[in-house]
């Protein structure tokens, strides 16, 4: 009873989110709700007891990424010519309304048949989750269950992912801290060369 409380709780709280941030139009409280957003599916996933996906959305969503959306509206204030706010939308949203409806509807079709949440009779819980159970530590060595199917079974996937997100990390730090402007001006430079 007290789970399905929470769950409700959370999930309201971030709808409530989602269409404070459609509503909004001051740059600097997007970010703030956005940060909010990712911090509450945080939660959300801790509550299905997906720690390791919550880690990351925490670590991702709400810190990482607020933090350089600010550095980014920070940067871009110091111009007089960037508003402060989004400017406002020259058409109607009727079309992308549609495709989000249509979108939306085909992905709760999709889903309509796979199993309940937790299902013990569902066919992972079946096959999948006791083969690895069983099987897990005499053929990759590692007492974790989890940390043999994410670094033995799944290792490759892993590398990958690894891989994607260090050239993201290396892409953001080479846009952060980017070539400086030199502060002698051109002209001055041409003379002394």
């Amino acid at each position: 009873m007290i789970e399905s409380a929470v769950d409700i709780t959370l999930l309201s709280l971030i709808a409530i989110h989602a269409v404070a941030i459609i509503r909004m139009r001051s740059l600097f409280a997007v970010i703030m709700l956005f940060g909010g957003f990712s911090f509450l599916s945080a939660g959300l996933f801790v509550a299905m007891d997906a720690a390791d996906v919550a880690f990351t959305e925490a670590a991702v969503g709400a810190g990482i990424s607020t933090i350089l959306m600010l550095a980014t509206l920070a940067l871009t204030y110091a111009h007089e010519d960037v508003q402060k706010e989004e400017k406002q939308p020259t058409h109607k949203p009727w079309l992308p309304l549609s495709v989000v409806l249509i979108t939306g509807g085909m992905l709760i079709y999709g889903t309509s048949d796979i199993p309940a949440f937790a299902d013990p009779n569902a066919p992972a819980q079946k096959h999948v989750a006791p083969y690895y159970l069983k099987k897990s530590l005499p053929e990759t060595g590692v007492p974790n269950v989890v940390t043999a199917v994410l670094a033995s079974y799944r290792g490759f996937d892993t590398l990958g992912e690894v891989t994607v997100i260090f050239t993201a990390g290396i892409a953001v730090l080479l846009l952060i801290g980017g070539r400086r402007k030199s502060k002698i001006p051109f002209e001055t430079r041409s003379n002394k060369e």
